[in-house]
């Protein structure tokens, strides 16, 4: 990437030759909107003439806020005055506007037909990242998205049609992978690239205008949350910290890895928690590790459907995430996914001391945005059967590589969860009420869950059945022990790598797990759905849907595209039981069960998760309950595949699936001799010894 490894001569060479090609295409695009010597787009046909003034105009958007940042002018403006900059880069899609947007793409294909509408559509998007490569002084990336919108003006300016430009598309992103792809892996490893660990090192956090240093988009909700955060004493900033932080150096401790071989932790987190992320950095600083801070991608290689890895913003408009989370569909084929990968590995190669160093992932996320029940447009782009084959290998490949260069063994996590103000006017007690869930007793809780872990080792296999309507029915096989005096099928989970404590869990056995899970209302990553099922057998999804929508086939495409992540079918791995009824608690007395993220609402419930197990890529590191078993449920009929088949062991996704308290009727262990051992009935616990949960509920 430009500037990387380079000597200072070298590097003012290549800018001066980016320089020269950006000036050189925008005086073409000022031609195009109309702002320059002629009129531009009359000499193309009137149905695209307007897509490309749009466009063209919103590229001199883009380039006036380089130039204002670069300038200091953005550094002058008052907060009032920056709330406005930043609503007119977002107004096209934001409320109403994006009815006649551009972005969108059923708009797109009214006004430019079916397959041209979802390539220029894609193309806007894609030109979009130019804000916030604006914001980072990203030239280079500013200067091929010129360079292909105007390549494509130039197609059908000639009379050239679709097949033209999704060929010039399509070539964009394979000739561009080794810069696009090539330039995320850098912002995963190396710290040299500090854009947002200045911000929140550097800045005056008590001026809230260093929230539009980020280019993205800045809604009440992060201001607001901003400016709670700088309500609050010191000491309770830097415990919030310590929580996460401590969370993090607890879990390298219970998996007995070295934590000090590690240079660098990777800290995701969301706009308006700067100041708890700068206590952070600086409590990992003191253990050693230096933070890495980097964006979720706007760019299409980079994107992986609606998940954000990164840091991120409120979305100015979901429903136009939800429209373009299947634009690779447009241009997927063997090739290009070859690309992308062979890219990756001469990236991780590239800097593999780096990711050597890399200790894995503290995240801290939010809870109580705005819930979202999307819209399934037939104008928006899809993939093929062949397509999603394609991308399930893309996915499985992907973090093969990324394993082999950060080593599973060696590496550790944590996540944690905090409420935005968009949850309601009990905000600040949701919030205070949350610091205690993220704090409880984790020695009353072990010792409960201990008391359960002791039940469950006793068992061949767990029944788990619904009331009230709720129509689960079934049977979790669970391994034999061949040393119980020292072994455990389950993991005692505090509130270490994931914060707050309250779960038992394990990898089930697949073959004899079998039968259907059913939630009448569920959320995850904002996302409604309505009458979730699965039918499982063998321990596989086998048939799967969703009442959200009008048809069953809408449905069942919702669950495959997100919970499934495009896969046909995907092993249970993990099976476990929630036991953090003070989260339960506290989403019944506020009413928040459809506002919390996963990472709570797995503890209010049994849960289950589809896919990779819960020791994907780390199944070999021992680990230990704190009573000194060794946990040895780690693996299942597929992930042992990476023994001789690494390719087919892993699915590169882990969703869980809760089924709350309300909707629980028994969790029932059954010993080979048949007998039985209850866990939960009618909704409560039952178990001797662990009826203090029923206190909260």
């Amino acid at each position: 990437m430009v500037g990387e490894k380079m000597s200072e001569q070298e590097y003012g060479q290549e800018q001066t030759f980016v320089e020269e090609r950006y000036r050189l295409v925008l005086g073409r695009i000022k031609e195009i909107a109309g702002d320059g010597r002629d009129a531009g787009t009359e000499e193309i046909n009137a149905p695209h003439r307007d897509f490309f003034r749009r466009t063209a105009a919103f590229i001199l958007t883009a380039v006036r806020y380089n130039e204002d940042r670069r300038s200091g002018r953005l550094a002058q403006m008052s907060l009032e005055e920056l709330q406005q900059y930043n609503e007119r880069l977002y107004e096209d899609i934001t409320g109403g506007a994006y009815d006649y947007s551009y972005a969108n793409p059923a708009y797109a294909v009214k006004r430019l037909g079916t397959e041209l509408g979802r390539l220029l559509s894609f193309l806007y998007m894609e030109i979009r990242g130019m804000i916030v490569y604006a914001a980072e002084g990203r030239l280079f990336d500013m200067t091929i998205c010129c360079e292909i919108f105007v390549e494509v003006y130039g197609i059908l300016e000639d009379g050239g049609g679709e097949p033209e430009v999704r060929k010039a598309l399509y070539y964009f992103l394979s000739d561009y992978c080794d810069v696009t792809v090539d330039y995320r892996n850098r912002e995963l490893l190396d710290p040299a690239l500090s854009f947002a660990t200045d911000i929140v090192t550097g800045s005056d956090l008590e001026d809230l205008r260093y929230l539009y240093r980020y280019g993205e988009y800045v809604s009440e909700n992060e201001l607001e949350i901003a400016r709670y955060l700088n309500s609050l004493p010191e000491e309770t900033i830097t415990a919030m910290a310590s929580t996460y932080t401590e969370g993090y150096r607890k879990g390298f401790e219970l998996a007995h890895v070295d934590l000090s071989k590690k240079q660098f932790v990777d800290v995701r987190y969301c706009l308006g928690f700067e100041r708890v992320i700068r206590a952070a950095v600086r409590q990992f600083e003191q253990m050693g590790l230096k933070a890495i801070l980097y964006r979720s991608p706007v760019n299409l290689m980079n994107r992986r459907d609606n998940v954000k890895i990164g840091y991120y913003g409120t979305s100015p408009n979901q429903q136009c995430d939800y429209d373009h989370r299947c634009d690779l569909g447009l241009f997927l084929d063997g090739d290009l996914k070859e690309r992308k990968l062979s890219v990756m590995r001469v990236a991780f190669e590239k800097r593999k001391e780096l990711a050597a160093g890399m200790a894995g992932p503290a995240v801290m996320e939010t809870f109580g945005e705005e819930n979202f029940i999307p819209v399934n447009k037939p104008e928006a782009p899809g993939y093929s059967e062949g397509q999603l084959k394609l991308l399930a290998q893309l996915q499985q490949e992907s973090t093969r590589i990324t394993y082999q260069y950060i080593n599973g063994e060696e590496r550790s996590f944590t996540i944690i969860s905090y409420p935005v103000p968009a949850i309601g006017r009990d905000f600040e007690e949701i919030f205070a009420e949350t610091i205690r869930l993220n704090n409880l007793d984790c020695k009353l809780y072990g010792q409960v869950q201990e008391t359960m872990i002791q039940a469950l080792d006793q068992c061949e296999q767990v029944e788990i059945r619904g009331r009230e309507g709720n129509e689960t029915c079934l049977t979790v096989a669970l391994m034999n022990l061949e040393e119980p005096a020292v072994q455990t099928k389950f993991e005692n989970c505090l509130a270490d790598v994931n914060i707050p404590l309250g779960e038992v869990f394990t990898s089930p056995v697949l073959k004899g797990t079998k039968g259907r899970l059913h939630v009448k209302e569920l959320y995850i990553e904002g996302l409604g759905y309505k009458d979730l099922w699965f039918r499982i057998e063998d321990g596989m999804v086998r048939d799967f849907g969703c009442g959200s929508f009008s048809t069953a086939e809408e449905g069942k495409r919702l669950v495959q595209e997100t919970i499934m992540h495009h896969h046909q079918t995907l092993p249970m791995g993990e099976f476990a039981i929630g036991t953090n009824t003070a989260a339960y608690r506290m989403a019944k007395k506020y009413g928040i069960f459809d506002k919390l993220k996963i990472l709570i609402a797995e503890k209010t419930g049994p849960h289950f998760a589809f896919g990779d197990t819960c020791y994907s890529n780390g199944e070999e590191r021992r680990v230990f309950n704190p009573d000194g078993k060794e946990i040895v449920a780690k693996d299942n009929e597929i992930s042992i595949l990476r023994k001789t088949n690494p390719k087919e062991a892993y699915f590169g996704c882990h969703t869980d699936i809760t089924l709350p308290y309300d909707e629980l009727d028994t969790i029932t262990g059954i010993r080979d001799d048949g007998s039985r051992i209850e866990i939960v009935k009618g909704g409560k616990f039952v178990l001797p010894g662990t009826e203090e949960l029923n206190k909260e509920l």
